[in-house]
């Protein structure tokens, strides 16, 4: 008689989706969750949004979408009672399908969400190496969805997840929201970066780099754009190298679009990476990348036709690129032209959200079919 009443819930519309998140900070990651609930189909999916810790940068896009915001807790850690209330919730408030994404709702997602009886658990991988004990916790989901092949091949290399329980979904863009006005461009030549201020994203090399090629091309200004524990180092080194005239600190935000028109390349010094959002933004409107050849980057970004790639923490080597493309007007404008042109094809937000609702719809056929069960 259970299994009667679970294949028979399952078979409900809406479908009850919960996105399960750390918080709503500034991230590419909470940004595809928001442009995710932003485009599912309402007349199938009914969407929720918790977190487990405060962080609430991007909450009121989640909010003029419609979505219900749940938060475990407003501490500034992730503790004992954040994850009291996360089992508390998912017994009593048991969606069809959780989403967990970040490390930590990956790890006790799958832990709570199996006791708790969810009938689809899905996970994610959008980091190059997070630490989510996924040997072990691939098998309490029903798929695991990455944003990049490169991670694909990890994951079953590495850490023995079954490939045929692995969808890859590239990261989405929406081309006519990211789109290039060429009259906000600035007089100097002026690179970008967006993102978080945190190691992976080696902002000293970012920063060295910055400083060889102003030694070519000294006219040149630098924008970093975004917050993280090493906000205060960065702005030391900012000091150390004298670069306090051509170098903007500006505060992470929800709409990056003027800060990207106003670049002529952008650049990225990542150590570690998967499939960054901020690179296809970026390419949408136009500009082209510098980026380290780490993770899925190279997914994105051609070497020679789309951009330039380097091997990370080489700071020499990120300066040359710059330095060749700030000084060619015909090879950027080619390059940011051909980046969007692989958006366009590749990376729309309708493509993702189709494959997104097919795994969900799916894993959820798989479980009906069993019974409706674990």
């Amino acid at each position: 008689m259970k299994s009667e009443e679970s294949a028979s819930s399952l078979r409900e519309t809406p479908i009850r989706v919960v996105l399960l998140l750390q918080d709503l900070e500034f991230g590419g990651t909470q940004r595809y969750a928001i442009h995710l609930l932003q485009n599912l189909d309402r007349s199938r999916f009914s969407p929720e949004l918790w977190m487990l810790r405060r962080g609430a940068d991007m909450a009121h896009l989640a909010e003029e979408a419609g979505v219900p915001l749940r938060w475990m807790s407003r501490s500034r850690w992730v503790g004992p009672a954040a994850l009291v209330k996360l089992a508390w919730s998912l017994v009593h408030r048991r969606p069809h399908i959780l989403y967990t994404l970040t490390v930590v709702p990956n790890i006790w997602g799958r832990l709570f969400g199996v006791p708790a009886r969810v009938p689809v658990i899905i996970a994610s991988w959008r980091s190059l190496y997070p630490k989510q004990h996924e040997r072990w916790l691939w098998r309490l989901c029903s798929r695991v969805i990455c944003n990049a092949h490169a991670l694909k091949e990890i994951m079953v290399a590495r850490y023995g997840v079954d490939p045929s329980r692995i969808e890859v979904i590239p990261n989405p863009v929406d081309p006519d929201h990211f789109s290039s006005d060429r009259t906000l461009k600035a007089s100097e030549p002026t690179v970008i970066y967006v993102g978080r201020l945190v190691k992976e994203k080696d902002p000293s090399t970012l920063l060295e780099g910055f400083r060889l090629t102003s030694e070519k091309v000294p006219e040149a200004r630098f924008e970093i754009v975004g917050n993280g524990y090493l906000a205060g180092e960065v702005r030391q080194l900012i000091g150390r190298y004298a670069l306090e005239e051509r170098v903007r600190l500006i505060p992470g935000r929800s709409d990056i679009r003027p800060d990207l028109n106003r670049a002529w390349v952008f650049a990225m010094a990542s150590v570690r990476e998967a499939s960054p959002n901020v690179i296809l933004e970026a390419m949408a409107m136009e500009l082209p990348v510098v980026a380290s050849r780490v993770g899925g980057i190279p997914e994105l970004v051609e070497h020679g036709t789309t951009g330039l790639l380097f091997e990370a923490g080489d700071a020499s080597e990120l300066a040359a690129g710059l330095i060749l493309l700030l000084g060619d007007e015909q090879q950027r404008r080619e390059m940011g032209a051909k980046a969007r042109k692989k958006v366009l094809a590749q990376h729309s937000m309708d493509k993702m959200t189709k494959e997104t609702e097919r795994v969900f719809v799916e894993a959820l056929n798989e479980v009906t079919a069993a019974g409706g069960v674990r």
